[in-house]
């Protein structure tokens, strides 16, 4: 898929479901994986003709595993490239997660670490919605996964107001597959 299919996808999603409205000013969160960045591209372009005008940025979260920071550099000059202003949230997340609390199964708990992170330094930063990369593929998985564990007819929404931080979340490849995503990918820069 090109550009503009994709595009034109992002565009559906939010005619649809009424991700981005004029003014909002949307966070990308970055993890540095095909999805997130794909999604700080594909948002990057689509600003220039949305009904929404809207302000973007891109927030990562370093959890300093091994008390180490991360080297986002490669997401930092692809950020500049598209002229997207991004933030990096350095944390002790992982030093917390793995060395003082010791967890057996420490995913839920860096994951909820970790969007709590996410959404207090897009707030800071004056956004006023968190975009995450999610597609049609994840939203397939979460369904099946809650049929089959959970017994029920549940996954997640395009859009979710998150009353506790006052943040809007949203999804706005969630009509694109992630094999159209992976292509597309591959020729970004980073």
């Amino acid at each position: 898929m090109n550009m503009q299919q994709l595009l034109s996808r992002v565009r559906r999603a939010d005619e649809q479901y009424g991700l981005i409205k004029d003014g909002d000013v949307v966070a990308v969160g970055v993890s540095g994986g095909k999805d997130s960045l794909a999604l700080m591209k594909l948002l990057s372009e689509y600003k220039r003709f949305s009904p929404g005008k809207f302000e973007l940025m891109g927030v990562s979260i370093d959890l300093k595993f091994g008390g180490k920071e991360t080297d986002f550099s490669p997401i930092e000059n692809f950020a500049k490239e598209i002229n997207v202003p991004y933030y990096i949230e350095r944390t002790e997340i992982g030093q917390i997660v793995f060395d003082a609390r010791k967890e057996k199964s420490p995913c839920a708990l860096c994951s909820k670490m970790r969007k709590g992170a996410l959404y207090e330094r897009a707030k800071k930063e004056g956004a006023n919605k968190v975009a995450l990369g999610h597609h049609a593929d994840d939203l397939i998985d979460t369904f099946m996964l809650s049929l089959l564990y959970e017994g029920r007819l549940n996954t997640f929404s395009p859009k979710s107001y998150l009353s506790r931080t006052g943040v809007t979340l949203i999804r706005p490849l969630i009509m694109i597959s992630e094999s159209d995503i992976a292509g597309f990918a591959k020729a970004l820069p980073v």
